[in-house]
């Protein structure tokens, strides 16, 4: 047989797509009642050919092994064959990944949120050997009073001999109180914590380590004020002050020569700014200079990058090149000339990455003094970046003429950072410069000077004989180098266990996917070979994708005869000998079910089936038709009712082998609760006739889905009747009905204008009544035809008297407005609130309807204060009706009392009663918390009328509006939920997230109203924004439109950030040293 192609191999094969016509076998086996080895082998489909190369396992083939296995490269998502990477996730964090390099590869710190600039600082610190030294060689009496102390020296000790790539900072930021979250100046940071260690270690009894501090980074300067005329120096020039680094102004300088320059340079004092000399006795011209006295080992400066706008009050960063060589000679810098040569080599560069000024990044390049290889420490991150500080290669570096630096020209390049083609007679004419945008601090670091000596002018300090004093030994505190072993040999040997662990865990996947491609290479077996055995394609499928397979199970492809039935043909695999050996032999499990095991029981059952289904599906294929006729009124022979909807859906159903659930009860929905012909007036009681012999295929059908049931499948021939209770109770509910048609009717007849919604013209000295608006509302939905399912308005005796206070017994709501509008008096329709006016017919109409009592009713009367009934019938002679007396009357004052037409009502209002009403709705309305507002956004010039009336709080109901305002696309609405609190700033900042309008571009506007606050903190209630109110935004579009994160941004910065530095951290208090 010929091997299938490509295209349709992996199509599902359908009955009668196979040679031996399938159907044939089960119809001859049924007929004979014997099985041949063809029919066998045709069935249980064991002729399939054995396919490769499927892209997923075929069902129908039970010599199809493809796809249990991805390709040799391939993985999946999940099991045994996803990607290494992913189970060695599922491994937990390797340890082996945080372990140093080396012992000479320094260690990193971790970053604890904002701790990039301590972190730059520390690693300074501690690679400067003296510095290091001088800390390691403290008293642990010391160390166990003074906690900055103690967890400085256990910093230096891990980054000194961790077996750790980074090294965790928490204890020691934690001492000093720091907030992790705020980003802090490295500089001032370096200055507060050189001035603690200081004072810490004043407690110290060991020389070299009580004044490592001031041995090591402390200078002196003094500012010198000369006078012009008797060239006299100030008093306060001979102080000298100390220093642990100079700030230097690089705006518009090119480099640290230039900046040197500038800090030293002679400022002339004159005009406003005159000296008073005390020698002259007379304001004078001076000159005034800051002059080097002494200079540290470690001399540090501070490249003042950050400078003042006083156009908008803040600070901006100084991105531009700054050049700064890499020795530095300060011979010629100092007040007075030294017998040593004072050279220094730079050690450290500080860098300040971004261009905001409180937030960045800060790293650190730092040479190590032993090996001169230089090291980036940006936080868990350490680069060897080999003898460049910038890197090998790169082009921040130049060599210039040693003359040039000294000069006002401009450097000449002349190499590259390598110093490649130059000869040592030209190189040694040439110095090296650095150059960055981004340098912040650099340290320079004594050429040839002894750890803890101090240089100064013309009298140098004279460095002790001993060298072994000076040097003392590097070796570890002993408390803490026992500690440091113990926590190493832990580390490493949780390293080693991980280790051990995953290479268990690959080397067993490693085995198990070989085994699961050695198995089914080894599973396939040609057609009609034997001997083959049976395994279930469910486990199989499970045994191939799981790391830890399960015992092998086959109980769900026996059947009740221990054999394995062909209905389980597509949940099972032909399985070679040697194959199932080998997982029988490892996992166990069964049963067995070989070649011989085919059920000869249910292939007989089988064909019996498959010929019941053969035949009806014929039969309910030539019904259909029948069906169609008896829905379409063309079959006159009916002998039994059947539901006219369920024979529909019958209709439209698939033609299947088998009756399925929506076969049964063909009568259900024409059978009434007595088991009786339901009458077909009722809901959903449609029939049909149907003839006998399609009733009998029904029926039958209608059995066998339910044969349990007690009740049956009810049967109507053609002479039944329908049930006589049903039919009364049906005629009662139309007589129910109907009557209340006519009730419904009658009121719509007595209440006609009060129904339609009519304004109803009113008199003076006539008698109204004021009934709830609420309740008239009710009522129209209630009477109204169109409306289904409305409920039945109150009794009018409980609404009337709600509408008493308890305390009176007088009237809890205010009557509505009038107002005089084309020669009648009519309720002002703004003012159309609870109560609504009836005339006294509508009223003893409602009282015999709805149980009022006709004497319990709110009666009104119409008066007015002036003659104005005359003037309205134009019975005084004297007095014409002119437009603007009608004008004058078409304003009601019923409030302030100045105008004409008042109501007066029986009961009288209690003004008591609704005032301490009116208080508590106020409270309500000035207090709400979390309600929704309406805002609108206009995009063009002019707000349209419809909005500006919703706004207002209004809308004229009784104007039509036209079909052009309600398709109007020049707006968008969104909900907010806001608060009586919210101010003015957060409403603008929710509008500038939902409508993308940036705050100052935002005019709001309530109604009429133009809400223009100067203070943005002013909350809603203050500008009487309440909840449910319409606010509508237009666009200005004066500022640009920038990204609101930048704004949040900023907003959070002046909120965390407002120069606070270190207050509050133990950098800036006075018992940082007490003993703890």
């Amino acid at each position: 047989m010929s091997r299938p192609r490509t295209r349709t191999k992996n199509k599902r094969q359908r009955h009668g797509d196979d040679d031996g016509s399938t159907s044939e076998i089960w119809r001859k086996i049924y007929k004979t009642g014997a099985v041949t080895e063809d029919d066998m082998n045709q069935l249980y489909m064991i002729w399939q050919p054995v396919c490769s190369g499927c892209r997923v396992n075929t069902k129908d083939n039970p010599n199809c092994f493809c796809s249990l296995a991805p390709p040799p490269n391939g993985t999946r998502k999940s099991g045994l064959w996803q990607k290494m990477s992913d189970f060695i996730g599922s491994f937990g964090p390797d340890p082996n990944t945080d372990l140093r390099v080396s012992a000479s590869s320094p260690a990193g710190l971790t970053n604890l949120g904002a701790t990039c600039y301590a972190n730059s600082i520390l690693q300074c610190l501690y690679m400067n050997k003296s510095f290091r030294e001088g800390i390691f060689s403290l008293e642990p009496d010391v160390l166990q009073h003074q906690p900055v102390l103690d967890q400085l020296s256990r910093l230096f000790v891990q980054l000194h001999a961790s077996k750790m790539a980074f090294i965790d900072s928490s204890p020691f930021v934690k001492t000093l109180e720091l907030d992790n979250d705020v980003q802090q100046d490295s500089h001032e940071f370096l200055t507060l914590l050189l001035s603690l260690l200081e004072c810490c270690l004043s407690h110290s009894k060991i020389a070299k380590a009580r004044t490592i501090v001031q041995d090591l980074f402390r200078g002196s300067v003094s500012h010198v004020t000369t006078c012009s005329q008797c060239r006299r120096d100030s008093k306060a020039s001979s102080k000298m002050e100390d220093f642990y680094g100079l700030e230097l102004n690089i705006k518009g300088l090119k480099d640290l020569d230039e900046s040197l320059d500038d800090y030293f340079a002679i400022e002339e004092l004159s005009g406003d700014n005159q000296y008073f000399c005390e020698a002259c006795k007379t304001r004078v011209d001076a000159t005034r200079s800051i002059k080097l006295c002494t200079l540290p080992n470690v001399l540090n400066f501070q490249l003042k990058r950050y400078v003042f706008l006083p156009q908008n009050t803040s600070k901006k960063k100084v991105t531009s090149s700054f050049s700064f060589p890499a020795e530095l000679d300060m011979s010629r810098r100092l007040s007075e000339s030294s017998q040593f040569e004072l050279k220094y080599d730079l050690s450290a560069v500080l860098i300040h990455k971004g261009t905001a000024v409180n937030s960045g990044h800060y790293i650190a390049h730092i040479r190590d003094v032993n090996t001169g290889q230089w090291w980036e420490f940006d936080d868990e991150h350490v680069t060897n970046l080999g003898c460049h500080p910038f890197g090998e290669g790169s082009s921040s570096s130049k060599y210039v003429k040693k003359d040039v630096l000294h000069s006002d020209c401009s450097e000449a390049m002349v190499a590259d950072s390598n110093g490649k083609g130059l000869d040592a007679t030209l190189q040694s004419l040439l110095e090296e410069t650095f150059s960055s945008s981004d340098a912040y601090m650099l340290m320079y670091h004594l050429k040839h000077g002894k750890n803890g000596s101090m240089v100064y002018g013309s009298n140098l300090k004279e460095v002790e004989e001993n060298a072994d004093a000076v040097q003392e030994s590097a070796c570890l505190p002993s408390h803490l180098c026992e500690e440091i072993q113990n926590f190493n040999a832990s580390y490493l040997d949780s390293c080693e266990q991980y280790k051990h662990r995953k290479n268990l865990e690959l080397s067993h996947i490693n085995e198990r996917r070989q085994e699961v491609r050695s198995v089914l290479a080894e599973a396939p077996i040609q057609p009609l070979e034997q001997p083959f055995f049976w395994i279930c394609s469910d486990w199989l499928c499970q045994w191939a994708d799981n790391i830890i397979p399960t015992a092998v199970d086959n109980t769900s492809i026996q059947c009740s005869h221990g054999k394995v039935p062909v209905s389980k043909v597509t949940s099972m695999k032909r399985l070679s000998s040697k194959a199932w050996d080998k997982l029988l032999s490892k996992y166990g499990g069964g049963p067995i079910l070989s070649h011989d095991d085919c059920c000869w029981d249910c292939l007989i059952d089988g064909a019996q089936n498959v010929v019941s289904a053969d035949t009806y599906r014929d039969q309910r294929e030539s019904l259909k038709q029948l069906a169609r006729d008896i829905l379409d009124g063309n079959c006159d022979d009916g002998m039994y009712y059947v539901s006219r909807p369920w024979l529909q859906q019958w209709w439209k159903r698939k033609v299947v082998d088998a009756p399925s659930e929506a076969d049964a009860g063909p009568t259900t929905a024409i059978s009434c609760p007595h088991r009786q012909l339901m009458p077909e007036q009722a809901v959903g009681a449609k029939r049909l006739l149907v003839p006998e012999g399609f009733w009998l295929f029904l029926y039958k059908d209608a059995i066998s889905l339910k044969p349990d049931d007690p009740l049956g499948c009810l049967t109507f021939p053609l002479d039944s009747r329908e049930c006589s209770q049903c039919s009364d109770e049906l005629s009662e509910t139309a007589c129910m009905e109907d009557s209340l048609r006519l009730v419904k009717q009658m009121q719509r007849q007595n209440h006609e204008k009060l129904f339609v919604g009519r304004s109803m013209p009113l008199s003076l000295h006539c008698k109204y009544f004021l009934v709830p608006s609420s309740w008239i509302s009710k009522w129209r939905n209630y009477i109204n035809l169109a409306v289904k399912d409305s409920d039945k308005p109150e009794s009018l005796d409980g609404v009337i008297d709600s509408l008493i206070c308890e305390k009176h017994s007088m009237l809890v709501e205010r009557p509505p407005k009038l107002v005089f509008r084309r020669g009648a008096i009519i309720p002002r329709e703004s003012s159309v609130g609870s109560l609504t006016i009836i005339s006294e017919h509508d009223w003893k109409c409602f009282c015999e309807e709805w149980g009022g009592v006709e004497t319990k009713g709110i009666s009104a009367i119409i008066e007015n204060i002036i003659d104005l009934e005359n003037a309205l019938t134009g019975s005084c002679k004297d007095m014409p009706i002119c437009e603007d007396q009608l004008n004058s009357w078409d304003k009601v004052n019923n409030e302030n009392g100045n105008g004409q037409i008042v109501i007066k009502t029986c009961p009288e209002v209690c003004e008591s009663c609704i005032g301490e009403k009116k208080n508590c709705e106020l409270m309500q309305k000035l207090n709400y918390c979390n309600k929704d507002i309406s805002v609108i956004l206009v995009s063009g010039k002019e707000v349209p009328r419809s909005i500006l009336n919703a706004s207002r709080g209004f809308v004229e109901t009784d104007r039509r509006v036209s079909k052009r305002s309600r398709k109007t696309k020049s707006s968008s609405s969104i909900s907010l939920k806001v608060s009586a609190s919210t101010s003015i700033y957060q409403l603008k900042m929710m509008i500038w997230e939902s409508f993308g309008v940036v705050k100052e571009n935002q005019i709001l506007q309530k109604g009429d109203r133009t809400i223009d606050v100067d203070d943005e903190r002013t909350t809603l209630v203050d500008v009487n924004i309440f909840a449910g109110d319409q606010i509508i935004v237009r666009d200005s579009k004066i500022h640009e439109n920038r990204d609101i994160a930048d704004e949040l941004c900023d907003e959070k910065m002046e909120t965390r950030h407002i120069e606070s530095g270190f207050r509050g951290t133990l950098l800036t208090s006075n018992v940082s040293s007490q003993v703890v």
